[in-house]
């Protein structure tokens, strides 16, 4: 028997992200079953939310968004940083020094920096950097910025808080690493990759100064919320590209108007070669697969894998556009349904309880906090092992 495999994507997605995902999963299930025949099911353009008005119902869209998307800024400065790691931290050096008290003789500044210049990556930064041959690069590049005379002017300049300086200190680092790497004649490894190993330092930082976070005082809440509130509304268009629209927008526009999603799905599974299929659906994904299956009979679909999906949430909760409870899923539903979530995954929930006739639940840990949990299964060796037995 010929088997295909249907990939389904989440809410948010676009071409890039999208393009990145399916390559990983074509890898993996390439791995793990070789014959098998790879669909992917991109909806993000022809089902995902838009601006209609460009933009027109949001205060402050068309200013904030200054005619450049937020990730050729983003980009952008990745090249600066590469060249000059310490870039983000002179620029924060620039700002007035903040005043504030003494905690057991020290100040927030003294504090920040204290952490800073002390920081010693965790087991999980240290195996990510030596997976991409930057072992060596790491400690250098640590060396070089807790050395720096930018670090100590930023330090300077750290409210208790201290959020941007972290984050800029982890970019620092992961900028003069890579930097350092390419100058000894390596590969630079993608922008994800990049991405990843500044999200775990900006996680490791965060765990260790959750101390100095803690000792906020409540009068310096108020000042921190409006000058958030301030930066936000600065920013608002490049928020509303970067998250509202494409995915809230896609949630709400699935709610009002899914049919159009369930529709391409279901031509992607037709047009699948093999006499059984496999659909694999992220997230909002997942929750348009089980509308579809529940309202139509799929010929060949047997098997169905949602991960990080909502679908047992919104039956909960009456949000399920299909079926009401106390109803369940009709005979020519799957009956082999495998649900994979991350207790860290605020938008993944179980559903062998909820469905007890058809699903079964398995546990993984994708070693990220929230948001990230949501997008990182693909690079979990647990998820493609349990897809791997499953499919067998």
């Amino acid at each position: 028997m010929q088997r295909s495999v249907v990939f389904v994507h989440g809410t948010g997605v676009r071409e890039k992200s999208y393009d990145r995902t399916f390559a990983t999963v074509r890898t993996e299930l390439a791995r793990l079953r070789p014959t098998v025949g790879i669909r992917g099911c991109f909806w993000g353009r022809e089902a995902g939310a838009g601006l209609a008005l460009d933009g027109a119902s949001i205060p402050e869209y068309t200013e904030s968004r200054g005619g450049r998307r937020p990730e050729d800024e983003d980009i952008a400065v990745w090249g600066v940083l590469y060249r000059d790691p310490g870039y983000e931290l002179r620029l924060l050096g620039l700002r007035p020094a903040v005043v504030s008290g003494l905690d057991r003789g020290r100040s927030s500044a003294q504090k920040l920096l204290d952490e800073l210049t002390g920081y010693i990556p965790s087991t999980q930064v240290r195996d990510a950097f030596a997976a991409h041959g930057l072992s060596d690069a790491l400690d250098r590049a640590l060396r070089r910025v807790t050395e720096s005379p930018e670090l100590r002017d930023a330090a300077v300049t750290a409210d208790a808080d201290g959020y941007e300086h972290r984050h800029a200190f982890a970019r620092a680092v992961v900028a003069a690493a890579l930097a350092d790497a390419v100058d000894a004649g390596a590969d630079a490894p993608d922008g994800l990759r990049r991405d990843a190993l500044l999200t775990l330092i900006g996680a490791d930082l965060h765990s260790q100064g959750r101390t100095l976070a803690g000792t906020v005082a409540k009068a310096a809440a108020a000042p921190a919320l409006l000058a958030l509130t301030r930066h936000a509304r600065r920013r608002r268009g490049a928020h509303s590209d970067g998250l509202l629209v494409p995915a809230v927008g896609d949630i709400l526009r699935y709610q009002a108007r899914g049919l159009a999603l369930r529709r391409l799905i279901k031509r992607t599974i037709e047009h699948a070669p093999g006499d059984a299929v496999t659909v694999i659906a992220h997230s909002l994904g997942g929750v348009a697969c089980v509308d579809l299956m529940v309202e139509e009979r799929i010929d060949r679909v047997d098997q169905l894998i949602t991960v990080g999906s909502q679908a047992p949430f919104f039956y909960e909760t009456g949000a399920l556009v299909s079926l009401e409870h106390p109803r369940q899923p009709p005979a020519h539903f799957p009956r082999r349904w495998l649900n994979l979530y991350d207790p860290r995954d605020l938008l993944s929930f179980r559903a062998a309880q909820v469905f007890p006739a058809v699903a079964t639940d398995h546990e993984v840990d994708n070693r990220q906090p929230f948001p990230f949990a949501h997008s990182a299964y693909w690079g979990n060796r647990e998820v493609w092992d349990a897809i791997g037995t499953w499919l067998g």
